[in-house]
């Protein structure tokens, strides 16, 4: 029995595919699956096997957010503490993806809605597919939009005026919207974003990983920093790239006309 409400499979290649399989729900979240999710994106830093990642849903949809039977019901019979437990293990998940120092490609399929929304958001790149919407719907159900990091994050992405919109309002955003805003870094036929993600996955898996990580964390490190601050962490973090071991495989491989084969440290 595996041991995640998800299908989780790793592939030889170094990519795993991280599958919502609720497609019943439109792949809605439980709390079971919350937790689950925020222990495994914390332990795949350290899983070797892996070097990216690719969220997806079954069916039609990415994910609908969290269930209104299974979260929504039993939260309002639950007093403050535990309630703010939960909103803390919610937004545990996308410091977690944030925080991984791995690529996530997002192939969101169909409906990413409330905290689906969020946790596509979170990830490193988003191919959507033709007839994927985005919708940050928590003000809708009378919830602040900012939720889950998304009042921190979705500013960095599309600007500051069209989250405010998108947060506020919380309608329904189509692909080609999202593509034109910048919250979608491609669109492709319905039938082919699992495998345009894939594509990008396993091309980030056989690159150099440690570069890749560093680059992830430098974007949001540098986010609170002034200018001097910024250029002086990049200078410390490229001079300790200039000696690691992929850089070096680079030289060596352009010395010796080959491809590099890069080993992630």
């Amino acid at each position: 029995m595996s041991q995640y409400d998800f299908r989780f499979e790793r592939g030889s290649d170094g990519v795993a595919v991280l599958t919502f399989d609720r497609p019943e729900t439109l792949n809605s979240l439980t709390f079971d699956i919350y937790g689950q999710l925020e222990r495994l994106f914390l332990e795949l830093e350290e899983d070797e096997a892996v070097k990216a990642i690719v969220l997806t849903g079954h069916g039609r949809g990415f994910c609908s957010g969290g269930s209104v039977e299974d979260i929504i019901g039993p939260l309002l019979e639950t007093e403050l503490d535990g309630t703010l437990t939960f909103t803390r293990m919610t937004g545990a998940v996308v410091r977690n993806m944030l925080r991984l120092g791995k690529p996530i490609v997002a192939a969101v399929n169909g409906i990413a809605a409330g905290a689906g929304a969020v946790l596509a958001l979170a990830s490193d790149i988003r191919v959507l597919s033709q007839s994927a919407k985005f919708a940050f719907l928590f003000t809708k159900v009378g919830l602040t939009g900012a939720d889950m990091g998304a009042a921190w994050l979705l500013p960095k992405v599309i600007g500051t005026g069209r989250a405010m919109e998108l947060l506020l309002l919380g309608d329904k955003v189509a692909a080609d919207e999202c593509l034109r805003i910048g919250l979608a870094n491609r669109v492709v036929p319905d039938d082919q974003v699992l495998a345009e993600s894939l594509a990008l996955a396993r091309r980030l898996a056989a690159g150099p990983g440690l570069a890749l990580a560093m680059t992830k964390k430098m974007v949001w490190n540098e986010w609170p920093m002034d200018l001097e601050a910024a250029i002086e962490q990049e200078a410390q973090a490229q001079a300790l790239l200039l000696r690691a071991h992929d850089h070096r495989e680079f030289y060596n491989a352009w010395m010796e006309r080959r491809d590099p084969r890069f080993l992630g440290r």
